[in-house]
């Protein structure tokens, strides 16, 4: 049967209901979880939803996306149950009575990609027993490999007062073999938890760890009212970081690029790197770890 999630015993389906029970109210911090066997881009999906007015809270999970997107435009896929591919949809620019959250300004809502990256060392680490770390702004690393990426992506409001939605997509690789990896364009090879020797690659307990993670540090975060700093979220994310301290070359939007050394993120989760010729504070951009 091709496509049965029964034909490779290494790969079982996520089980639907005992997520959404774990994971949604009232025993869970999500609102609403949907689990799909097959989609083109979760992202895309938790993007229907909030120009359709879905509040925030919505969990979108695929056993197989088909043109999962990436940073720049890239295509990012994987075959069927061999890893995580989820997106959650945020409204951090509006208040919540319960549990008494303000709403967060919008100069903040650079941290939410880092956010998604300190969840995803958490989970990796607690249930895969592996060194993960971050490269600024969205890779997983374990070792010197890309394990897994972040993509934030804001949907505009139906109306000039209404602040834009948030859609964070989360992608892991679990399972895949060395002839499965995907090709990285930056020249970074890529891995999964599998290759490098994790504890455990069940992806039931990992996608579970990887949202209450993502949960907690979304209400540390909202609680202290979008502040990376008073929240605790910008040393957890430095603590996490392999940049800081390297030579790093990146690839600016605009086609430029420099080199220097990364010293830092400062409050509004921007890139430090010192170029010799001074400071330079980057928003995006595509970093690559100089030896």
């Amino acid at each position: 049967m091709p496509g049965s999630p029964y034909t490779d015993l290494d790969r079982p389906p996520l089980p639907a209901a005992r997520l959404a029970r774990a994971l949604t109210a009232p025993h869970g911090p999500w609102r609403r979880l949907d689990l799909r066997a097959e989609t083109g881009s979760t992202n895309a999906d938790a993007e229907a939803a909030a120009r359709a007015g879905e509040p925030e809270g919505l969990v979108v999970v695929a056993e197989r996306q088909t043109a999962g997107r990436g940073r720049r435009g890239r295509v990012w896929q994987s075959p069927a149950r061999a890893g995580i591919a989820t997106s959650v949809l945020l409204r951090p620019g509006e208040a919540v009575a319960h549990p008494g959250w303000p709403p967060a300004p919008p100069s903040g809502y650079g941290w939410l990609p880092l956010l998604a990256g300190v969840a995803l060392v958490e989970a990796v680490a607690r249930l895969a027993e592996l060194d993960a770390r971050l490269k600024w702004p969205n890779d997983l690393l374990v070792g010197d490999a890309k394990c897994g990426g972040i993509l934030a992506e804001a949907v505009p409001g139906t109306s000039p007062a209404q602040p834009p939605a948030i859609v964070l997509g989360i992608g892991l690789n679990v399972t895949l073999r060395a002839d499965e990896l995907p090709e990285n364009p930056t020249g970074l090879p890529a891995t999964s938890l599998q290759l490098a020797g994790a504890a455990a690659t069940d992806r039931d307990p990992l996608l579970r760890a990887l949202l209450r993670s993502l949960a907690d540090w979304y209400d540390r975060w909202r609680t202290a009212g979008g502040d990376a700093v008073g929240s605790g979220l910008r040393d957890a994310y430095l603590a996490s970081c392999a940049t800081i301290g390297r030579r790093v070359r990146v690839l600016l939007p605009d086609g430029d690029e420099l080199t220097g050394l990364a010293t830092g993120v400062d409050a509004d989760g921007q890139l430090l790197v010192d170029t010799g010729a001074g400071e330079r504070r980057l928003a995006a951009g595509d970093v690559l770890h100089l030896r």
